[in-house]
C-alpha cells in the first residue's frame, strides 16, 4: 500500500493456527476470532481480520468425519502422518488440491536437498526439545537440593518439586 491510499484496497488478514493443544476451552475443534468493541459487543470493527485456531486432538477425537463434505475435513484427514494409502487414494480422488499437493509434497520428498534440510530441522527440534527437558529437570533437581538444604521434609519436597520419595531421597546423600 502506498502513502494516501484507501484501507479498503488492503486485503483480508485470515490467521489459521493449527494447533496440538487446547487453546479455546470450547467442544468444537475449529474456532473462528473477530475484532468486536468491548462494552458494545454487538459492534464489530471490522470483518477483514479472522483468527482460526483448528485443535487437531479435537479434531482426531471426533468420531466421526465427514471427508465426502467438508473439505477441512478433508485437508485435516490429508495432514495425518498415520494416513493409510487408501484413504489418501480417497482424499485424493475426492478433492483435486489435496491431490496437488501430494504431488508436490512427493516431489520434495524426492529432493535430496530439501529432504536432508527436513532432516536437520527435525533433528534440531528434537535436540531443542531433549535440551529444554534437560533443563527442566537439572532446575528441578536445584530446587530440591535447595529445600533440603533448608532443612524440608522429603514429603514436602517431593509435592513442590514432583520428584519421587526415592529421588528426594538420593538427593539427600
Amino acid at each position: 500500500m502506498n502513502k494516501g491510499e484507501d484501507y479498503s484496497f488492503l486485503a483480508d488478514v485470515i490467521a489459521i493456527n493449527i494447533v496440538n493443544f487446547e487453546v479455546v476451552a470450547v467442544e468444537d475443534f475449529h474456532t473462528t476470532f473477530h475484532l468486536w468493541e468491548d462494552t458494545h459487543k454487538d459492534y464489530l470493527l471490522t470483518d477483514a481480520l479472522e483468527i482460526h485456531f483448528i485443535d487437531v486432538k479435537k479434531f482426531n477425537a471426533l468420531v466421526q468425519k465427514d471427508i465426502a463434505n467438508d473439505p477441512l475435513h478433508r485437508w485435516l484427514t490429508f495432514f495425518d502422518q498415520n494416513i493409510s494409502d487408501e484413504l489418501l487414494k480417497e482424499l485424493m480422488d475426492m478433492d483435486a488440491a489435496i491431490y496437488k499437493a501430494n504431488e508436490k509434497m512427493t516431489f520434495l520428498a524426492n529432493d535430496k536437498e530439501m529432504l536432508r534440510l527436513y532432516n536437520m530441522r527435525e533433528m534440531a527440534q528434537i535436540d531443542l526439545n531433549s535440551g529444554m527437558r534437560k533443563a527442566e529437570r537439572e532446575g528441578v533437581v536445584e530446587v530440591a537440593q535447595n529445600a533440603i538444604g533448608m532443612g524440608m521434609d522429603t514429603g514436602t519436597i517431593v509435592k513442590l518439586t514432583g520428584l519421587t520419595f526415592d529421588e528426594v531421597e538420593r538427593l539427600r546423600v
